[in-house]
């Protein structure tokens, strides 16, 4: 007979699955129940959950709206899975989402149902632009995913930009970190140099007679560390693109559903992609990924990879509830709200602890990133990835559960449900203020 209780299921765990459970190897928490914010563990321990599920909880665990919808699919008798047949769950989830986008783009939008994972539907945005030009290369941006979670296709060489996007490889382009600007200026100054360097390139003789396919730009990096983008240089990234007929790729996988203040990130900027990438927080906890993009780029031709798990009907149910309910309650506006007050306070901790090297973020999708002061080089010291790692392993112990990242993994991440009450935001910046002093007296020895 297996050991029973909590320990013996996460040694049987270890020893049946990979190494590369980074995942779980930093959670070694069992959960048996959970609601909004609140994770119970086998052991009785309680925590809150600022990953809301690597991002895909937009409402928390198990939210009434959500469970509602689901039920109501399984007391029906409707087929849970159709592929692109044509039902009222589908039907009720497009117009719902069609509702949320800006007016520009919803007047001529197509959606296309992907994988379930941003994976897929970045592979489908990428087949879709390649298709709808004829080309095949690609701008992405430094700090963007490249071997990840939702990888950009292949990498130009490192330290190479503008390669020729004939070969259909990415060009990494600079993107405008304010802390870690990579012009060394900051601020606006390194936004305009960044735009001015994307112009000059797109410019040069290789991109004019072999134009790239399409531009892909998160508007707030998240594996990056947390970076927005700035909405100036936002909105030349889509003046440069349009004069020049390079479609424009939003990824949202992780921003869109309220997350950053705004239903969709690029409305802070009002910028209107070409092709919008939506996943994650998506089919409110169950896996389902689209891409909705302008009626012009539509070809008639295969749009990513047909995976048989596409548009699954439970998926769409939730995420039709999920939808309506962020619009309804203006949980947008709540993000931006309780955004602005945890940043606040965050940045006056700060000011007390010379660790912190920077504090941003927009509406509920917050980094906070660790330095080493004692090996400071130029302006901006080094990122201190193992303070960042101790921070959170003591938010743990103090029942917070945070994730880290960032370009060197020195980002303690926040990412809580967008039903996240004034209560439970004070109970996450006391027991974060409370980790960070007891790491930093730890690295003190």
């Amino acid at each position: 007979m297996p050991p029973a209780g909590p320990e013996g299921i996460l040694r049987r765990q270890t020893l049946r699955e990979p190494a590369a459970r980074t995942y779980a190897r930093s959670l070694p928490v069992v959960p048996v129940r959970a609601r909004g914010v609140t994770v119970e563990g086998a052991d009785g321990r309680r925590y809150l959950d600022c990953t809301s599920g690597a991002g895909t909880l937009a409402l928390g665990h198990n939210h009434p709206v959500v469970l509602e919808a689901v039920k109501k699919v399984l007391d029906s008798g409707a087929p849970l899975h159709v592929l692109d047949l044509a039902t009222p769950v589908r039907d009720a989830f497009t117009t719902e989402l069609f509702a949320t986008l800006p007016p520009d783009l919803a007047r001529e939008a197509r959606i296309q149902f992907c994988g379930p994972a941003g994976t897929d539907a970045v592979d489908a945005a990428l087949d879709l632009v390649r298709a709808a030009t004829g080309r095949t290369g690609l701008l992405a941006f430094a700090g963007a995913p490249a071997g990840g979670e939702a990888p950009y296709g292949g990498e130009a060489p490192p330290g190479r930009p503008g390669a020729p996007s004939g070969t259909g490889r990415v060009t990494r382009l600079p993107y405008p970190h304010p802390y870690r600007c990579p012009f060394g200026v900051g601020g606006g100054g390194g936004a305009d140099l960044a735009a001015r360097w994307t112009e000059t390139l797109l410019d040069a003789p290789d991109f004019r007679t072999d134009p790239p396919a399409a531009m892909i730009v998160e508007p707030v990096q998240a594996g990056g560390g947390v970076v927005p983008a700035p909405d100036g240089w936002l909105r030349r990234m889509r003046e440069i693109t349009a004069a020049r007929s390079v479609p424009l790729v939003a990824d949202e996988t992780l921003t869109g559903l309220g997350r950053t203040g705004a239903f969709w990130a690029v409305g802070h900027s009002g910028v209107v992609p070409d092709v919008l990438v939506v996943s994650r927080a998506l089919g409110g906890s169950l896996p389902l990924s689209v891409i909705v993009y302008r009626s012009a780029l539509d070809r008639g031709g295969p749009c990513g990879r047909a995976d048989a798990f596409r548009a699954n009907q439970l998926a769409m149910a939730a995420g039709t509830a999920t939808l309506r309910y962020v619009r309804e309650n203006r949980l947008a506006e709540r993000a931006a709200e309780l955004g602005a007050r945890l940043l606040a306070r965050l940045r006056e901790l700060a000011a007390a602890h010379p660790a912190v090297g920077d504090v941003r973020g927009r509406g509920l999708m917050i980094g906070v990133e660790l330095v080493d002061t004692d090996a400071r080089f130029g302006d901006v010291p080094p990122p201190a990835p193992a303070l960042a790692e101790a921070v959170r392993r003591e938010c743990l112990e103090r029942g917070l559960i945070v994730g880290t990242g960032g370009r060197h993994s020195g980002v303690v991440r926040l990412l809580p449900p967008l039903t996240l009450t004034d209560g439970q935001a004070d109970a996450v910046l006391d027991r974060f203020a409370d980790a960070l002093a007891a790491a930093e007296r730890a690295q003190r020895g």
